[in-house]
């Protein structure tokens, strides 16, 4: 290319220009013909100015040795073939101008005018609004030509050649990429690189120019005055004019000001933003920020640019695409949260929508992210490559607790080695309506009563094994209960049946309809408020005793509340962000006690339904803020791990084994609250799986960090790739396991 330079820092100099040299240098080295016209002296902060009325005269410049001041100026031109630039005692916009119209005809058209590079950045709209560098790129692209703005962030006034020259050599690199690539779109662009050693190493990425403002007042200082500062002649014509008879006359104070401006409201601003070019430019990337020549930024261009040895292709350069969003969630928690997150995406422009009928064209691309109720799978249906929906229609195999033991025990029948052999327990599944019918319907669970037959001999309490009933399709912890005996088993249904005649017979007063059965009542027990509409279907599992205890909270009980998202047909993300829930009380096993009948729950549910606003305040914590004296320095990260590896298995289990009570569908995806605990040798058990998690318990102080930064996420794993956009990789949410179902 034949490329035109200008600075706003002029000629060479170690002091005020120290690093348009080397550019120059290894542009020509790279096979370019550069033109160097620059300002004769400093010109920075003048912006795109020209000097109205002022006849601007060339000198003649011969660089010298690189990072050297030995350059020669001369009034006329050289007479030898010698490389020669132009000096215009005018500004950058002025020597853009001069330089496309006026000189270096004989070596054809300019195609690209680079300003800079400048010695500081030139991020954020107070820099940029003033800068030279960026008002000589921004009169080339006035001008018609394809203009970049450079600009250099140094940390250190000591100019180290190697760096200077590796900023330089990734500038070329990155100047031939864009101009390349040009889009129709761009006037110009603002590149700012931190000189900083291995910058090559770090990433390029399209940024937004960030819009502060002074904030401390006056850009300049106000200068003491000078009693001197005055002239003779005037002084003694004043006095005269104030002789006798006449009043004496004041002479005002000459003021005088110095350009002093307050950097630290960038810095300000920069810090408190967190985001956009200023803050990305501090974290040590380099940034490019598109720009048309009226200082708008264009929002659409996002994403990193990767400099390959030989793919040059830019990673996102593609104008915003427009996805309509359904947001409606049941969860007036998670709302703003699912909202700030889409509407923050880069390269997606959202399209609110409040009903599926708002589409003007059924085919246009939509999300629709509210309760499983409200969810159109029609016409996810029939559009599956334009309509993603939040939930799987059909996945009874993971969050419907008996449906989840078959998914488990048919796996392990296949899979003896399974990771799920060793963290899941065996499940006793059985169907109740009466509680008369006990004995009948635990005919066939062996296991169970084997175990209850074990216990009928052992003479002491703490060698019985106990076991813990769930309702199969109850959430909340409702209906959990221990029991050591068939008795106690007995007792608990016969409690809830009581219970439910109770409430029927107070329908039957008002309405004068009912049926004794398990189905339709409610147990009123402050131990867990069993909806028995829920209760024709249990589980019954050995208990996990005795649990991973921590002093630190008074050896309470807790479980890990993970969130796991699964994606199309199918990919599957543990996100790390973890919840700790611990009991209400202090830990006491079973084991201690000599009936089910005086076991306080409070000891055993880790469930935070159960607990008052004050005690969840101490029963919430972040995994991986966990104090555990005593503990091996890694144990959180085990924990992890195994949690990873027992969730993959588990998704795998239900898509393959279990198709009919899992479909995964390629345009659906879904957030799951996944429930494991963890034994006293720190062995992680499955718990259960949940849809539609409560994220309210994770209280309003972790709300952002946790249950914000999970939506962020799920927006870039699942829903950005299915409209088009590449996934990006974050280990904030690890890939635990990739299906191909066959169903893409």
């Amino acid at each position: 290319m034949h490329i035109l330079v200008v600075n706003d820092d002029g000629p060479p100099s170690n002091q005020s220009s120290p690093y348009v040299h080397s550019l120059i240098d290894t542009l020509q080295k790279a096979g370019h013909t550069v033109s160097v016209i620059l300002p004769h002296v400093q010109r920075s902060w003048i912006g795109k100015a020209h000097m109205v009325g002022q006849t601007l005269t060339p000198t003649y410049f011969r660089p010298g040795t690189l990072h050297e001041d030995d350059g020669t100026t001369s009034e006329r031109p050289f007479n030898d073939e010698g490389e020669e630039w132009i000096l215009i005692d005018g500004t950058p916009a002025s020597c853009v101008q001069i330089g496309l119209h006026h000189f270096f005809k004989e070596r054809g058209p300019i195609d690209l005018v680079v300003s800079g590079p400048n010695y500081g950045r030139n991020t954020t709209a107070v820099f940029a609004l003033s800068s030279g560098t960026i008002g000589g790129a921004m009169e080339g692209a006035m001008s018609g030509t394809k203009s970049i703005a450079l600009s250099y962030a140094f940390d250190s006034r000591e100019h180290d050649p190697e760096i200077i020259s590796t900023a330089s050599k990734l500038s070329t690199r990155l100047i031939e990429k864009l101009t390349q690539e040009w889009p129709e779109d761009v006037h110009l662009y603002s590149i700012n690189v931190p000189l900083r050693k291995d910058v090559q190493n770090n990433k390029i990425l399209y940024t937004e120019m960030l819009q502060n403002q002074w904030s401390s007042g006056s850009s300049f200082e106000e200068m003491p005055p000078e009693e001197d500062d005055h002239d003779p002649n005037t002084e003694e014509q004043m006095i005269r004019e104030g002789g006798e008879g006449h009043k004496k006359v004041t002479r005002k104070v000459h003021r005088k000001f110095k350009w002093a401006p307050n950097f630290q409201d960038v810095r300000k601003a920069v810090t408190d933003a967190q985001k956009g070019d200023g803050w990305e430019v501090l974290q040590g990337n380099v940034t490019v920020t598109p720009l048309m020549a009226n200082f708008w930024h264009l929002p659409h261009y996002s994403g990193e640019i990767k400099l390959g040895n030989n793919d040059l292709k830019l990673q996102s350069h593609q104008p915003s695409k427009t996805l309509h969003a359904l947001v409606d969630c049941p969860d007036e928690y998670v709302q703003p949260l699912v909202l700030n997150v889409l509407r923050s995406l880069e390269g997606f422009s959202i399209q609110a929508i409040s009903s599926m009928s708002d589409l003007q064209n059924p085919a246009d691309p939509v999300l629709q992210f509210t309760a499983y109720e409200s969810l159109d799978f029609e016409h996810a249906m029939q559009h599956p490559r334009t309509s993603q929906v939040c939930a799987y229609v059909i996945r009874k195999a993971l969050i419907r607790k008996h449906y989840l033991s078959n998914t488990v025990s048919t796996w392990l029948v296949k899979h003896p080695d399974s990771a799920l052999a060793s963290h899941f327990r065996p499940c006793v599944h059985f169907e109740l309506d009466f509680a008369e019918f006990l004995d009948e319907a635990l005919v066939d669970a062996w296991d169970l009563n084997e175990s209850m037959a074990e216990n009928e001999q052992k003479e002491s309490s703490d060698q019985k094994n106990w076991w813990i009933l769930k309702p199969g399709m109850s959430d909340g912890g409702n209906g959990i209960r221990l029991f050591s005996s068939l008795e106690e088993l007995q007792a608990i249904f016969e409690e809830w049946e009581e219970t439910a005649s109770e409430y029927i017979a107070e329908d039957e007063a008002e309405d004068g309809v009912g049926e004794s059965t398990l189905e339709g009542t409610q147990d009123s027990s402050p131990q867990g408020n069993a909806m028995t509409s829920q209760l024709r279907h249990f589980i019954a599992q050995p208990y996990i005793d005795p649990p991973l205890l921590l002093e630190a909270y008074g050896n309470r009980k807790f479980h890990i509340r993970t969130y796991v998202l699964a994606a199309g047909a199918l990919k599957v993300y543990v996100y790390r962000e973890m919840l700790a829930l611990f009991a209400a009380k202090a830990y006491q096993s079973p084991r201690h006690s000599e009936s089910s009948e005086i076991l306080d729950l409070a000891q055993h549910l880790t469930n935070t339904c159960f607990q008052d606003e004050a005690s969840k305040s101490s029963s919430v914590h972040q995994f991986w803020s966990l104090a555990s004296p005593g503990m091996p320095a890694d144990w959180k990260e085990r924990i992890f791990q195994q949690i990873c590896d027992v969730t993959g298995e588990v998704f795998e289990a239900a898509a393959r084994e279990q198709m009919v009570h899992f479909q995964a569908l390629p345009n659906a995806f879904e957030v799951f609250g996944v429930d494991f605990l963890v034994d006293k040798d720190a062995n992680v058990w499955l718990l259960e799986l949940n849809a539609y998690p409560d994220f309210k318990q994770t209280g309003l102080d972790l709300q952002d960090a946790i249950v914000g930064g999970l939506f962020a996420e799920v927006a870039h794993a699942a829903v950005t790739p299915f409209f088009g956009s590449a996934e990006r990789v974050n280990p904030q949410m690890p890939l635990v396991r990739t299906l191909d179902l066959g169903r893409g």
